[in-house]
C-alpha cells in the first residue's frame, strides 16, 4: 500500500526556490512513479490559485495524483484545538489546518518547507498531543528531504 502523504502548499513553490528545488523535485517526480499518494485539501487549493502561475502549473500537472479531502466540522474543530492550545496564533490559522487535515485523513505524513509552523521541533509534539488528547493517531511532520527514497 503506498503512504499517504499530506502535502502543504509550500512543496508545490519549492520546486522554484533555489534551496528546495531539488528536494522538491525529486519527491514529485517518485509520486508520479506512484511511490506516494498525495493528500491536499481545500486550502492547499485556495493558496495555489494565489500563487504564481509557475506554482499554478505545478499542481495541474500534479491533479492525477493528488486526492483533495473536504472540509469538515472535524478537521475544524481540531484546528481550533491547535489554536486554543496556542501552537500557532490565529494568523497562522491555515498551518494549523493543514495539521488538521492531514491528521483528520489519516495520512502518515505531512510534507511542508514550513520550518517555522509545521515543520517545527517543538511544534510537532504539541500537534501529536492535541491529537491523542482528541482521539486522533499522531502524525509525523517531515520536509521531502527526510521522506524522498534515496538510491
Amino acid at each position: 500500500m503506498k503512504r499517504r502523504i499530506y502535502v502543504d502548499t509550500s512543496v508545490f513553490g519549492g520546486v522554484f526556490d533555489s534551496e528546495f528545488r531539488n528536494a522538491s523535485i525529486v519527491f514529485f517526480d517518485q509520486v508520479r512513479k506512484g511511490e506516494f499518494t498525495i493528500i491536499t485539501s481545500p486550502v492547499v487549493i485556495d493558496e495555489i490559485s494565489l500563487a504564481p502561475f509557475e506554482v499554478q502549473k505545478v499542481y495541474k500537472q500534479l491533479y492525477n495524483f493528488i486526492e483533495v479531502i473536504a472540509i469538515s466540522n472535524d478537521v475544524l474543530e481540531l484546528r481550533d484545538a491547535y489554536l486554543n492550545a496556542k501552537i500557532v496564533s490565529k494568523k497562522f490559522s491555515n498551518d494549523a489546518l493543514h495539521v488538521a487535515f492531514a491528521t483528520k485523513s489519516e495520512c502518515s505524513v505531512i510534507v511542508s518547507w514550513n520550518f517555522k509552523h509545521i515543520v517545527n521541533f517543538e511544534k510537532i509534539p504539541l500537534y501529536n498531543a492535541i491529537n491523542i488528547i482528541n482521539g486522533y493517531k499522531q502524525v509525523a511532520i517531515h520536509s521531502p528531504l527526510e521522506v524522498i527514497k534515496y538510491g
